[in-house]
């Protein structure tokens, strides 16, 4: 019961559509326009920086919400800090409510099922889970961007330096698991850019000025 109730709370809060939310105030269906992809790379396409990083930053505030709540609800407090998960017997918690939240960012029940690619929510949860791991990811995702102009490529690129960083920093088993199988599940999620990277039909970022149409 406390694995599905861990799964419960990480789905629904995964499922909270942000972007389409962030979007609809701007009176934009999200689902309409650019890549029709919720996720902050397509808002800030539409609807500039400013919506853009505000979707990021929530998507990825609710996936360390979803990683860090089974360690915020324990009566046992004496490892409440990221680096403790190493020896924290709270870790499976974490992860099945992470998981959960991809899988509901991804194919949200607010939205018909659809969503987006959980980079920012993953990126969130990862960085409860997997602090160092997850930030030498990012470094490599900054560098993958700015050298090619693909947020797709990117993303992809630091999904692999992942489980590869966890493993060298000798992460626990059941982690280095764990970020292989959310890299898989970002990767697989980036199909249809992978075979527009191959085709040299993917679209490079283009940054779009606060407030243009």
């Amino acid at each position: 019961m406390k694995y599905l109730l861990a799964a419960a709370v990480g789905y629904l809060l995964g499922s909270l559509p942000v972007g389409w939310l962030v979007a609809r105030m701007h009176g934009v269906d999200i689902f309409e326009v650019g890549s029709r992809n919720p996720g902050a790379t397509n808002v800030r396409r539409v609807l500039g920086a400013r919506a853009g990083n505000l979707v990021f930053v929530l998507d990825a505030l609710k996936g360390a919400i979803a990683a860090g709540w089974p360690l915020l609800v324990s009566r046992d407090f004496s490892t409440l800090q990221a680096f403790a998960l190493e020896r924290d017997g709270r870790v499976p918690y974490c992860l099945i409510s992470l998981v959960a939240a991809l899988v509901g960012h991804s194919f949200s029940c607010f939205t018909r099922f659809k969503g987006g690619k959980g980079v920012a929510a993953g990126t969130g949860g990862l960085l409860v889970m997997l602090p160092i791991s997850t930030l030498i990811a990012a470094v490599v995702w900054v560098i993958a961007f700015y050298t090619t102009g693909y947020v797709s490529l990117a993303s992809i690129a630091a999904a692999v330096t992942l489980p590869l960083a966890a493993f060298l920093f000798g992460s626990r088993t059941l982690l280095v698991v764990a970020a292989i199988a959310i890299s898989l599940f970002v990767i697989g999620r980036h199909r249809a850019n992978i075979g527009r990277l191959i085709s040299g039909t993917e679209n490079k970022f283009q940054k779009k000025k606060d407030g243009e149409a």
